[in-house]
């Protein structure tokens, strides 16, 4: 859950997180330069919208692991190691889109992308795999049925599509977008990747709702206003804060 993989508001993205130096990473990667330029690139509301998106993912990583290690997760097996990894994941997503909103100047775009790509592709994604991986091998240990719940269900769906996600962002921008002709082409597929990650992510985040608001486990390790405040509330304002900050000029499907 969630790449979401690669999600840019900037039209230039031939920025490879493999091929960038040893050089090009000590300039762009440190914060200092761009948020130098935040008021430059950001509008009204901006850093309100982000904090409060950052606050609310904590929070939902923060009750979750709480919830799972106060309650002997040894006893829970293979199993609890599914939320604790999913909201993780999910926390990591969150500051992925994040730090590309919004990015407009040559060295926040290639600091943006690069800090990206770290936050989703090197722990997001191997997270929210692991996470899944684990209730699944719990269901087969106890011969329970997969994909019963909607939970379950929407939750397989997500991981498919964001597989397919980041395959599609990683297309776009590494080596120039030369798998999908570079250029123009690979700009319009990156075009598709953001819009994509952008009706993938609250999805993601109505998973965590379903599994955590209604589950047995959600029932059984904690209170209703816990629920409440880490699977409703809290992933509410996380994508409230996200799309606050999207810049619907820049994704120019109609010109």
């Amino acid at each position: 859950m969630l790449s979401i993989a690669t999600q840019q508001d900037s039209e230039d993205f031939d920025l490879p997180l493999i091929s960038q130096s040893a050089e090009h990473n000590q300039e762009t990667s440190p914060m200092g330069y761009e948020r130098r330029h935040e008021m430059i690139e950001g509008r009204q509301g901006d850093p309100l919208a982000e904090t409060s998106a950052l606050f609310a993912a904590g929070t939902l990583v923060i009750l979750t692991w709480v919830i799972v290690l106060s309650n002997d997760p040894t006893a829970q097996g293979w199993f609890a190691l599914h939320p604790l990894l999913q909201t993780l994941a999910i926390s990591l997503f969150t500051y992925g889109i994040l730090t590309l909103q919004p990015t407009s100047q040559l060295k926040t775009k290639a600091a943006g992308l690069y800090r990206h790509q770290a936050a989703i592709l090197l722990f997001g994604l191997p997270s929210i795999l692991l996470g899944t991986l684990a209730v699944s091998y719990n269901k087969w240990l106890r011969g329970a049925r997969h994909f019963s719940t909607w939970h379950g269900t929407l939750g397989i769906f997500c991981i498919i599509w964001l597989v397919a996600q980041v395959g599609l962002g990683a297309g776009s921008v590494w080596f120039g977008g030369a798998v999908f002709g570079g250029g123009v082409r690979a700009k319009a597929v990156w075009k598709y990747h953001r819009l994509s990650g952008y009706i993938l992510f609250p999805l993601l985040l109505l998973t965590a709702h379903l599994g955590g608001a209604w589950s047995n486990w959600g029932a059984k390790y904690s209170s209703g206003s816990v629920r409440f405040l880490a699977y409703t509330l809290a992933p509410i304002v996380v994508l409230c804060g996200i799309y606050m900050r999207i810049r619907i000029s820049k994704m120019q499907f109609i010109k």
